[in-house]
């Protein structure tokens, strides 16, 4: 729990107070910026903000960084290839895949830059190929090419596909490494980080919008709908909902703030099985990266390799329905990837990979993915909403971040301080 604020540089300390029959009755302490979430995206915001000048905070309800969707992903840095030309994803993917590139350089964070292939394993779904290979040149993604089958085979002999796509810019990454990076960087610059420090909403005085915190540990025992108690009430001059998974949530609970303009909230659990064969890290089967053309919810049961060559086969997709708010903000989901999901995979698999073995594959883990849309809709594009979107002066919320968060990560800090601080 916050033990001690930043104001204007100086080191206050306070004494959490017992419960206040309302929040108004909660001590107020000030702040320059907070940041809620300290997964990827909101770390590279903070980052960005410290590089500014700016006193950063950071909240996060869990016990330390990215425990959340940013711990539990590809570690795919995307080309941007995927996402509709103009779009944020688009945009942000590409940009934000070449800071990473040069950051993960600079810094020596591991990553390898293996390259992606994109199959066609029937020939109806040539032309769902053509059409990622018109739009990735649309969005500037750099010495894509198209292969025939044996082209592509030649590369990676235990491939089946009538046509593929090559994507040389894709490539892997450390997330974790990268996170401490960032941290690094971020309290190098003077920003603090509160873990156990959950945001359970806040109000509007003026156009100031000010947050209620209390201890994670507050939580345990809620049952989502009881009015919560503060703890504190924070004012910062400038706040980002970074959240993730409970950002939406979170910004439903900002009392003034028009609702009308939150999207609905959808959840995505998706599993991933390794290749357990014993061989697999020394001789792996693949040596880039392998997906099927994109299906609905997501971009399909693709091949991705770790650092040290271990092949992971995921994610799936299926939905959640009926998120209650103590699930969102204590990160409650279900992580555990079922054994059943399994018989899934093989089919999926062997279009692309006709050689996989009955029981090579083991569970390894589960992700949840934050959406705007829902089963049978249209994917929908990053949500950022700032001042020119609700009127609160200072308030950015960040809604929908899923992939390509990570390779958009950098890329976002950058658009966010822009719109916080002009340029």
């Amino acid at each position: 729990m916050l033990k001690q604020v930043f104001v204007r540089g100086v080191k206050r300390r306070f004494h959490l107070p017992k419960p206040f029959e309302t929040w108004r009755n909660a001590p107020k302490e000030k702040a320059e910026c907070v940041v809620i979430g300290a997964g990827i995206v909101g770390l590279a915001v903070a980052r960005e903000l410290s590089l500014k000048g700016k006193e950063v905070m950071v909240l996060d309800s869990a016990p330390t960084f990215g425990t959340a969707a940013s711990s539990r992903n590809s570690e795919v840095i995307h080309a941007g290839i995927y996402y509709p030309s103009n779009s944020l994803k688009a945009r942000f993917c590409v940009r934000g895949r070449k800071l990473l590139y040069h950051y993960c350089s600079q810094r020596g964070i591991p990553h390898n830059q293996i390259g992606k292939l994109i199959v066609a394993t029937g020939t109806s779904e040539i032309p769902k190929l053509n059409q990622l290979f018109n739009r990735g040149i649309q969005n500037g993604v750099e010495n894509l090419r198209m292969l025939d089958a044996s082209e592509a085979i030649k590369m990676e002999p235990e491939l089946h596909c009538v046509k593929a796509l090559l994507s040389p810019a894709s490539g892997i990454l450390d997330s974790h490494s990268l996170m401490l990076s960032l941290v690094g960087e971020a309290e190098t610059n003077g920003a603090t980080f509160s873990y156990n420090t959950a945001v359970i909403g806040g109000h509007l005085e003026g156009n100031q919008m000010v947050l209620h915190v209390c201890e994670t540990k507050t939580l345990t025992n809620w049952d989502g709908n009881t009015p919560l108690q503060p703890d504190l009430l924070l004012m910062p001059i400038i706040v980002v909902n970074s959240s993730g998974l409970s950002a939406l949530t979170l910004a439903k609970r900002f009392h003034g703030l028009n609702t009308a303009i939150i999207p609905p909230a959808y959840y995505a659990r998706g599993s991933y099985f390794i290749l357990s064969n014993a061989n697999s890290t020394r001789h792996p089967a693949f040596k880039h990266l392998i997906y099927p053309v994109p299906e609905e919810g997501g971009l399909g049961v693709h091949v991705t390799l770790d650092l040290d060559g271990q092949l992971k086969f995921g994610p799936d997709v299926e939905w959640i329905p009926h998120v209650p708010d103590t699930t969102n903000f204590l990160n409650k989901f279900d992580y555990s990837v079922s054994v059943d999901r399994v018989a899934r995979f093989y089919p999926e698999i062997r279009k692309y990979y006709p050689n996989l073995k009955d029981g090579s594959l083991i569970p390894g883990y589960a992700g949840i993915r934050p959406k705007l849309h829902g089963p049978g809709q249209s994917a929908c594009d990053f949500v950022i909403q700032g001042e020119d979107i609700h009127g609160v002066g200072g308030l950015v919320n960040l809604f929908g971040i899923e992939s390509p968060g990570l390779t958009s990560s950098m890329a976002i800090a950058e658009y966010v301080a822009a719109l916080l601080l002009g340029g």
